[in-house]
């Protein structure tokens, strides 16, 4: 689809707003390329950092009535293995973005330059994954780390950086406005929810990690705040991210002052076809409303 659901974020140009999350399907470029064809106007790979990495042992999923939990620990082969998938998935299409962690403002800069040398066309830096120690949250809810990270990152490199935020702090808004004035070009919000879920007959917490990160409908309304006051302090772009499994909660996102937005928990209940089916309802919510592109209605709420 293009015409009225074209948007540009940053530097990027996307054919729609909807954008696979990071660590869905996102590891390998044969996923990646499913999810395109599936309609995806960009896809976000899964978290890769400098070294191999194993994580947590299992139970890493659990599910929830609200949404699901998970404490992954963030495994990945590193990002000289994954060089080539992102290499491989130049093909399919549309915008590659690249989430990229590290554990010191060094670490994110070398993963970010290798990710950049094998094609990614935009940096996504994982600040927010609330289960890792050292990494994730400390990061993200420290303004004046996460702004050193994003400056040391955009200094060493010509393409868009995106921050995803982590919702666990006083102010998310704070922490978005570190992030611009560190030279952020987009905000993504949120990541998941610090959450824990116990088994009542052995007593005992049921991830392998204790706590995790809860997705799905139950943060869609936390994430859709964020977006809302984040809004109104930064000039760049707002990625949309939590809660997102149809058209109406794209509209609200957009609506609260996202350009974008990523869905990712709802490919498990729903499959690949939740992109036509957003982009869909989206396109015709701005025929019945008389918008004539998606860019009108973004923060149309203030």
């Amino acid at each position: 689809m293009q015409g009225k659901l074209a948007i540009k974020l940053a530097e990027l140009r996307l054919t729609n707003p909807t954008i696979l999350a990071a660590g869905i399907l996102g590891m390998t470029s044969l996923s990646l390329k499913r999810v395109a064809e599936a309609g995806a106007g960009a896809v976000v790979t899964k978290s890769v950092g400098l070294k191999p990495r194993i994580g947590y042992a299992n139970p890493t999923v659990a599910q929830v009535d609200c949404g699901i939990l998970n404490a992954i620990g963030l495994p990945n082969p590193g990002i000289e293995y994954f060089k080539k998938e992102i290499q491989e998935a130049k093909t399919i299409g549309c915008p590659i973005i690249v989430s990229v962690y590290g554990f010191s403002a060094e670490e994110f800069v070398k993963v970010a330059k290798k990710a950049v040398e094998a094609g990614a066309d935009a940096l996504e830096l994982n600040v927010s994954c609330p289960h890792v120690e050292k990494t994730g949250c400390e990061i993200g809810q420290d303004p004046n780390l996460l702004e050193e990270i994003v400056k040391a990152v955009k200094k060493e490199g010509n393409k868009p950086v995106f921050v995803k935020l982590t919702p666990n702090v006083a102010s998310i808004a704070e922490s978005a406005k570190a992030a611009e004035k560190g030279g952020a070009d987009a905000i993504t919000a949120i990541n998941t929810v610090r959450a824990m879920a116990i088994n009542v007959e052995t007593a005992q917490p049921i991830l392998g990690n204790k706590f995790g990160g809860l997705s799905g409908s139950a943060i869609k309304p936390i994430a859709l705040r964020c977006v809302y006051e984040i809004y109104r302090e930064v000039k760049v772009p707002i990625i949309g991210c939590g809660g997102i499994s149809d058209w109406q909660d794209a509209v609200e996102f957009m609506l609260a002052g996202a350009t974008a937005v990523q869905i990712g928990t709802a490919i498990a209940f729903k499959g690949l076809g939740v992109f036509q089916s957003v982009n869909e309802g989206i396109e015709d919510y701005l025929k019945t409303k008389g918008y004539r592109s998606v860019k009108e209605i973004v923060g149309l709420s203030h």
